[in-house]
């Protein structure tokens, strides 16, 4: 698994198949973000036979039948769209082309699943509401930071066990390495990545909303910032917001691309959840100073003091959840307005954002 470069961290789990081989048949296009690595093997994981592959690079292509040797091939996303045997396709396109790219999804009559950010502006986020009731297709989104870490997966299992009480406030932080000289070029164009409340943003405006259990939030404030990357005046490696649910509990986050060189993995990821009878610590990454495994839960109440290694112990429920919703039409995975929420929430902080200078 890589973990210096967050762009190509793919987790891997444990084989747990909902569905019979050949049941749920899926394609990746747009390979332009590693994370469609993680959303394949999660899907597989589950039983999903990864089928077809497209994307106008070779290069992209080539490396990724190397990880998924069995996959065929194909020309054209057209082409992809006219499968009869197909449930869904994944994708992780450059942020910017996500929206458009799921409409032709959904059109074509099938389910959509798309790396984080779904959409990089307000308006492609409300055309995808009236697509998705017209369509009554599904338009998925992979946050990864909760649905694809054992820690998160757990935290959320304590929390509805009411491990620490009522959930009062979360505080995310979500620090990552930039590695200029691999960045593609729409890597440092906010037009093309929505900005960093709404690229990494995304992630800890969903995990707020799903430990709060919050059904709606407003943005008290948010700022942005170049601190660092002065050769790219237009980036954002620095942002904070602050949001309010609607059940009263608060969220603070922290994002940036300063991480420094001398960390073992592309980010130290801490989320901290603060309950009226105690809180919960997730290291998602790394135990900064001691094991570079991650999945780390710390658990403080009336009790004691909990560390929880959930590393290898929890797996990841989301995509076999998914699968099974996709073929019965149900929402146990994540629910539709919950996806497009977390993603409403951080376009809203990206559009509000005071910049430092």
């Amino acid at each position: 698994m890589q973990k210096s470069d967050g762009m190509n961290y793919a987790p891997v789990g444990k084989p747990s198949p909902v569905v019979a081989a050949g049941e749920f048949p899926f394609a990746a296009v747009a390979l332009d973000h590693g994370h469609i690595y993680g959303q394949c093997r999660g899907l597989t994981e589950a039983g999903g036979e990864l089928r077809y592959v497209y994307d106008p690079d070779p290069v992209k292509v080539e490396k990724f039948c190397q990880t998924f040797p069995s996959v065929q091939v194909l020309r054209s996303i057209d082409e992809v769209l006219a499968q009869k045997d197909l449930k869904l396709v994944a994708s992780a396109a450059i942020p910017c082309d996500r929206g458009p790219l799921g409409m032709r999804v959904l059109e074509a009559g099938l389910d959509y699943f798309t790396d984080k950010a779904p959409f990089t502006t307000l308006a492609q986020l409300e055309l995808a509401r009236k697509r998705v009731r017209e369509t009554g297709r599904k338009y998925a989104v992979y946050y990864a930071e909760r649905i694809h870490t054992e820690c998160g997966v757990r935290a959320g299992q304590l929390l509805a066990e009411g491990a620490i009480g009522r959930v009062v406030q979360v505080l995310g932080m979500g620090p990552h390495r930039s590695n200029p000289a691999s960045r593609p070029a729409w890597f440092w164009d906010p037009a093309r990545n929505g900005g960093i409340l709404c690229d990494i943003g995304s992630h800890q405006f969903e995990q707020f909303l799903s430990f709060a259990g919050a059904k709606s939030a407003r943005v008290e404030r948010a700022a942005v910032a170049n601190y660092h990357h002065k050769d790219h005046p237009e980036f954002e490696d620095w942002g904070e917001a602050n949001l309010v649910g609607d059940n009263g509990a608060t969220n603070y986050i922290r994002l940036d691309w300063l991480n420094p060189q001398g960390l073992r993995t592309w980010g130290d990821g801490r989320t901290f959840i603060l309950g009226t009878g105690g809180y919960i610590e997730l290291r998602k990454y790394l135990n900064v100073g001691a094991e570079l495994e991650g999945d780390h839960l710390f658990l403080v109440d009336d009790k004691g003091e909990h560390h929880v290694r959930c590393h290898g112990e929890v797996g990841f429920p989301f995509f076999g959840q998914l699968i099974l919703d996709c073929l019965h039409r149900t929402e146990n995975a994540m629910t539709q307005e919950h996806a497009f929420l977390a993603a409403e929430l951080c376009l809203q902080a990206q559009q509000m954002a005071v910049r430092i200078e």
